[in-house]
């Protein structure tokens, strides 16, 4: 009888099958590696398949120096991608800030460092561990703030120079995909650490909610987000299309008909006026102001000029007028 390879486990076999399709001939590759399972099992499974699509796979390891023996986890991380055959592997030491609060601080501090070890090494892409339950996570977290549907949507599986290829993996699997593969994960004690209001989210909101609704909850909310991603995605570009029929460009900024803005529905309305400021301005507008300035098309009743961070607005003859400000 010939010899058989052996049967992969359904963990490794689904995880490298998710990291296949995000890997491509003649591309250096980093993995965003902390040492936890989800980074560990989609590191092991980008040093097994990079090869196999003609791609190159390194590593960036970021210490956030926040708790004790940090340093020492990534040089266990460090060890571990080393072990795994990944090259160039690069530890990356960061000061973390108080911005936003820590979760947030410590979020800046590590893309930064991402960033700039993609850009330093001509790397076309960073792999992200983020799973399908740290997207139903998001998502929730986005409704509980009443953040929009630009928070609904969740993570993107690529954004820029980031790709995360577990989204449709659950974290279970990559715990055994680490425990099938040998490979000894570490775990952060601050995934477990209640004061985290994310922390809350896993281990008792989704819990309840599984339990009281029934299974599937992460999987509900992981498809809800995919469905408003697609819908944004085609208002974005309608109001695309349409701005460039609308807008009209002068020394003093831009330009929009009033009664064009007043035909489209409320979303691409808002688009419309976010996208103006956007483009000319580089100024993001949040959700209250961007509804501040659809009145002046919607409840027009002679208010004068709106004044916001950078931008002047004000209703003229038929037009809204945007305008730099100091």
């Amino acid at each position: 009888m010939k010899n058989q390879r052996p049967r992969l486990s359904p963990a490794i076999a689904d995880v490298r099958r998710a990291v296949r399709a995000a890997l491509h001939d003649g591309e250096l590759v980093l993995v965003a590696l902390s040492g936890g399972p989800d980074s560990l099992a989609l590191a092991a499974a980008v040093a097994f398949e990079a090869p196999r699509a003609g791609a190159r796979a390194g590593t960036v390891i970021v210490d956030h120096g926040l708790q004790a023996g940090s340093a020492d986890a990534a040089a266990r991380a460090r060890g571990q991608a080393e072990a795994l055959g990944l090259d160039p592997v690069r530890v990356e030491t960061v000061t973390v800030g108080v911005d936003g609060g820590p979760e947030a601080a410590a979020r800046t501090a590590r893309y930064r460092a991402l960033s700039e070890a993609a850009s330093g090494l001509g790397a076309a892409a960073v792999l992200l561990g983020h799973t399908l339950d740290d997207q139903a996570e998001t998502v929730l977290l986005g409704l509980a703030r009443g953040s929009g549907a630009a928070s609904l949507q969740g993570m993107a599986a690529e954004t820029g120079i980031y790709r995360r290829p577990l989204l449709g993996i659950r974290r279970q699997q990559t715990v055994q995909f680490c425990e099938d593969s040998g490979l000894s994960p570490w775990h952060d004690p601050q995934n477990s650490d209640p004061a985290f209001t994310r922390v809350r989210v896993r281990s008792t909101v989704l819990p309840m909610l599984e339990t009281e609704l029934g299974p599937g909850v992460s999987e509900a909310l992981a498809r809800t987000a995919g469905q408003l991603r697609e819908d944004a995605e085609a208002l974005d570009h309608f109001a695309e299309e349409i701005a460039e029929d609308l807008a009209e460009h002068s020394e003093a900024g831009i330009s929009l008909p009033v009664g064009a803005l007043a035909a489209n529905p409320a979303a691409l309305r808002q688009r419309l006026i976010r996208l103006a400021v956007d483009s000319e301005f580089h100024v993001s507008l949040s959700r209250s102001q961007t509804l501040e300035v659809a009145r002046l098309v919607t409840d027009w009743h002679g208010q004068g000029a709106i004044d916001l961070p950078g931008v002047r607005v004000e209703r003229h003859a038929g037009l809204l007028l945007f305008s730099a400000r100091d």
